[in-house]
């Protein structure tokens, strides 16, 4: 049966009138990044006098946080003061790069800490604050556990990975990330890119029959990717429809020449077949879709604080915890690159696919989560 609308904007078939989410997520993005110095203070301010409200999620406050911190980078040692005074220590990201005073005002309640889920919050807070006394204190509490660890189910080195960084049994700092990001933003029909995101290829999944691809091509040469520390190309290759459904992440090797060798990977439930979801008209949408690297840097958390951004660089928006693989020949974590949100590039698809790698190896990685 035909849908009895369509979104003004792009044409989609609705079920109901007006925009379809994408449009209007854009739409929304569109309007925070217009903001002006005058509307972002007052904002601060709104958030300063009110910001119980951020932790209990109430609007405008928690929707105001994510504009402010994704595209302006606008949460300032004031609006984190105010939370650690208010023991507001939800979303976690508040306390990204928070000054030294806010940091040891953390820690404080951090070792002050009677239960679990109290010690996990401010972990998570510690860990987007992030600096080497953060860093001392996370590894003196996993050397030396406190009695409520028993009530987690992971170390404080993985509490550091949700602020981009962890460390190993030395006490060396391991950096997960990228402190620059960029996004990728419809181009214009044969515009070049140096990052293309589903790339045409003609061999086979061993699982489903359908059509591989190379979801991630990415030129480090280009100046804006210079930050990756990669002279040449990066390809990540994957069967777009069995990628969700592996155990574990999808690997592959690759050669700074363009390069691929694909990985033998295995089906979650031990089976060696399953159905090819991904349909002819999917694939095409996928391998033609008009995405290009953007021209300009953003905020590093630009690509967290939506569900319709892809991103290269910066911190993804993990719909789950996050995850960062372990190389399978170095055994050293790898690091986060990119971020593809699936319904971005083809209709009907959940959730999205983080792209990570290991520079030494030159190994990827690739995983999908979704709700």
């Amino acid at each position: 049966m035909a849908l009895k609308y369509t979104c003004p904007s792009c044409g989609t078939p609705l079920g109901y009138e007006g925009l379809c989410w994408k449009c209007k997520s854009e739409q929304e993005r569109m309007a925070a990044l217009a903001w002006t110095p005058a509307q972002i203070a007052e904002k601060q301010r709104n958030l300063i006098q009110n910001i119980q409200r951020l932790a209990d999620m109430e609007d405008p406050e928690f929707t105001d946080f994510w504009q402010l911190l994704g595209y302006h980078d606008a949460i300032t040692p004031e609006i984190q003061r105010a939370a650690l005074a208010a023991e507001v220590f939800w979303p976690c990201e508040i306390y990204y790069h928070a000054p030294a005073d806010v940091r040891d005002g953390l820690i404080h309640a951090l070792l002050s800490a009677e239960y679990s889920s109290e010690a996990s919050n401010l972990m998570s807070c510690l860990a987007m604050q992030g600096d080497d006394k953060a860093m001392e204190t996370l590894l003196e509490l996993e050397r030396n556990p406190r009695p409520w660890r028993k009530g987690l189910y992971v170390d404080p080195s993985s509490y550091a990975q949700i602020g981009g960084w962890t460390f190993d049994k030395e006490g060396q700092k391991i950096q997960l990330g990228f402190d620059t990001c960029y996004p990728m933003v419809k181009g214009i029909t044969g515009e070049k890119s140096p990052v293309r995101i589903g790339r045409e290829r003609e061999d086979a999944c061993p699982h489903c029959g359908g059509r591989m691809v190379d979801i991630l091509v990415l030129d480090g040469r280009d100046e804006r990717l210079r930050f990756l520390g990669l002279d040449g190309v990066l390809t990540a290759t994957c069967c777009p429809s069995c990628v969700g459904f592996l155990k574990g992440p999808a690997f592959n090797r690759f050669t700074l020449d363009g390069g691929v060798e694909v990985f033998p990977s295995e089906l979650f439930d031990g089976a060696e077949k399953t159905d090819c979801y991904v349909s002819p008209e999917d694939y095409k949408a996928l391998t033609e879709n008009p995405f290009v690297l953007g021209k300009m840097p953003v905020p590093l958390f630009y690509g967290a604080a939506c569900q319709d951004v892809n991103t290269i660089g910066g911190f993804a928006n993990w719909v789950q915890d996050a995850e960062y693989t372990i190389c399978p020949h170095c055994g050293k974590p790898m690091k986060y690159l990119a971020q593809i949100q699936w319904d971005t590039v083809f209709d009907c698809a959940e959730g999205t696919l983080y792209v990570e790698f290991c520079p030494d190896c030159q190994i990827v990685s690739m995983q999908h989560q979704q709700t």
